[in-house]
């Protein structure tokens, strides 16, 4: 329904312009997906906490998984495409974006960035075909956002390498075939990367129930226990905690756009709403209050867009720091969360229903709220940038 002019996509500043021909088509089949696959079935998974793993092949049809990496079967496109991906992914359900960020993000990622020739050959092209599912392994139960202090360890034993710890919250982690975990190197006292396989003795993974965010995901708590690995399963390029943070530094980006999704998925939902639901004899859009909170969640929308479009480019120019990233994440966050608690506001009563959609977006933002990266830590990586100084320890 065109509103005067205003496409389906309210495209309110003529986003859609900024955007290369490969970029919309990938966006427009990944909203396809969305829309034809993923939002009719997905309320009972989510209600249920249950994942729709039929999804899996088909998502994999779309040829995505790998985003910007280039080589090793991935269809190394901008960033921007890649950020695209993560906002219509979860403008259809935040859970099938996380899903898919942790094995195509986070996972891929830390193979290309820190892994060894042979270790990407290895994998990622099963995993760019989704053949093979990843998970990350960086949290710990006690270690959230200093995560530069991990209290999980890795001793060398001869060939072999012996992991003993705890990760919490690792989406995929219950069945994926490779799960990255980060330990510190007692050899070295250095936080390094490990691949550990589906399978492996001593690795051991529950699902965390009793979430009111992201339900449809399965986040794990793992325990390692004398979980034995070859040599070869380190990533070699992973040295210290600064090759960790470079992995999340270009991920970060992705969570930006995964906000944006929220925030558009509300807004939609909530203007056509309001063009239908009568109240005192007319729509309640005819109202200046209804009215005032569908212009500001447009505005906020709007600046997300464009702050995300302009870090995926900077990320591609290889201009992109840590602060501007964790800018992006912090900021679009913050906005989204407003975003979609004035569109359950506006849905009323029927916006804590989840056959109207609203709630799924009202949780799930509360999580995106807070991982990849709390609103305080990610503040204060953007207020060290600029001030030089460090305010945590």
């Amino acid at each position: 329904m065109a509103i005067q002019g205003i496409d389906q996509s309210l495209d309110f500043y003529l986003f859609d312009e900024l955007l290369t021909d490969d970029e919309r088509n990938i966006r427009d089949r990944v909203r396809a997906f969305c829309d034809e696959e993923v939002t009719p079935i997905i309320n009972p998974y989510w209600e249920r906490g249950e994942f729709p793993f039929e999804l899996i092949p088909k998502l994999a049809q779309l040829n995505i998984a790998g985003g910007p990496i280039q080589g090793y079967g991935c269809p190394g496109m901008s960033s921007v495409a890649a950020g695209l991906i993560g906002m219509e992914l979860s403008r259809g359900d935040g859970s099938i974006c996380t899903f898919f960020g942790v094995t195509s993000g986070l996972a891929m990622s830390s193979i290309y960035y820190c892994g060894s020739e042979e270790q990407r050959q290895q994998w990622l092209p099963a995993l760019a075909r989704m053949d093979k599912i990843g998970a990350f392994g960086l949290t710990e139960p006690w270690i959230g956002s200093d995560a530069a202090h991990l209290q999980t360890r890795a001793t060398r034993v001869g060939d072999r390498y012996v992991l003993n710890g705890a990760k919490r919250w690792i989406g995929n982690a219950t069945f994926a075939d490779v799960t990255v975990i980060w330990a510190r190197n007692e050899e070295t006292n250095q936080v390094n990367g490990f691949l550990v396989e589906k399978g492996t003795p001593g690795f051991d993974a529950k699902v965390i129930e009793g979430k009111i965010a992201k339900r449809s995901v399965l986040n794990a708590d793992i325990t390692l226990k004398n979980c034995e690995i070859p040599e070869s399963a380190r990533l070699v390029n992973s040295n210290s905690f600064k090759d960790t943070a470079n992995v999340l530094k270009n991920t970060r980006y992705g969570v930006a756009w995964e906000a944006v999704g929220h925030a558009a998925a509300a807004f939609e939902i909530a203007r056509d709403y309001a063009l239908k639901r009568q109240q005192f004899g007319r729509p309640i859009a005819g109202f200046q209050l209804i009215q005032q909170k569908l212009v500001f969640m447009l505005s906020e929308l709007t600046a997300m867009q464009l702050v995300s479009w302009r870090l995926s480019r900077l990320r591609d120019e290889g201009k992109m720091t840590e602060g501007q990233a964790s800018l992006a994440k912090q900021s679009n966050a913050a906005r989204a969360r407003q975003v979609v608690a004035l569109g359950r506001e506006i849905l009323g009563g029927n916006g804590i229903l989840l056959e109207n959609h609203m709630a799924r977006h009202f949780a799930d933002m509360e999580a995106v709220y807070t991982y990849e990266g709390s609103n305080e830590v990610n503040t204060l990586v953007v207020g060290r940038e600029i001030t030089g100084i460090q305010a945590f320890a």
